[in-house]
């Protein structure tokens, strides 16, 4: 599985540990983990918050539109983002088609929204509650979400049903949105550009299977 790590400037200068953990567990499970967030900038004398062309100030807004393009043309399996509360990011992402994000503050959130919810985002809390021993709770949360195969039900015998309304769920959401390139063309052209960041394409160029998202991300560049 391909996972993409993406966060907000907010919590950039904890960048580091999100991914460090998450690398850490998944690719001991055979995943491979990309770092498309953003990271603590560069400091100088003349520009003390340097956030540059490579690594901008972008917010839980961006989130969403960059989750939906890597998802929806499957250039990764999965997302894991948030923001400081990860309320934001959540809402971000599942704004759009073919996204499916859950709220996750513990190991048990991950573990029974992988299983019952069979979704392909999470949304963590990188502000609330990040204190003693945050890395070691993040490695359990990447743990439970993927040491086992999702939607395999929680209990067990209820795991037919509960694919079912996942399906539906998801049927639901694809009648009641837009298609996404119907969708992100009818946003700010410019907003969606930066979204474009290096580590951004670098994750999405290098796995993109759609054709017509690959070509509309290639006329932003």
């Amino acid at each position: 599985m391909k996972i993409a790590l993406l966060n907000e400037f907010s919590q950039a200068p904890k960048n580091d540990i999100i991914f460090d953990a998450l690398s850490e567990v998944a690719e001991s499970l055979g995943h491979k983990v990309y770092n498309a967030g953003m990271k603590k900038p560069l400091l100088n004398q003349d520009t003390p918050d340097a956030y540059t062309l490579d690594n901008p100030r972008l917010t839980y807004l961006h989130l969403g539109i960059q989750a939906a393009l890597l998802l929806n043309s499957k250039a990764v399996d999965f997302v894991v983002t948030g923001c400081g509360t990860g309320q934001g990011a959540l809402m971000s992402l599942n704004a759009y088609p073919g996204v499916v994000c859950g709220y996750c503050v513990d190991p048990t959130d991950a573990y029974l929204f992988l299983q019952i919810n069979n979704g392909n985002a999470l949304s963590l809390p990188y502000a609330k509650g990040f204190g003693w021993g945050a890395e070691l709770n993040l490695k359990t949360i990447f743990n439970n979400a993927f040491a086992s195969p999702k939607g395999m039900g929680y209990p067990a015998e209820r795991k037919e049903s509960q694919n079912k309304n996942a399906e539906l769920l998801n049927s639901f959401k694809k009648s009641l949105s837009k298609p996404l390139l119907e969708g992100l063309k009818s946003l700010n052209q410019e907003f969606i550009k930066e979204c474009l960041t290096p580590s951004f394409i670098n994750c999405f160029s290098e796995g993109c299977q759609d054709t017509e998202i690959k070509k509309f991300v290639e006329k932003l560049m």
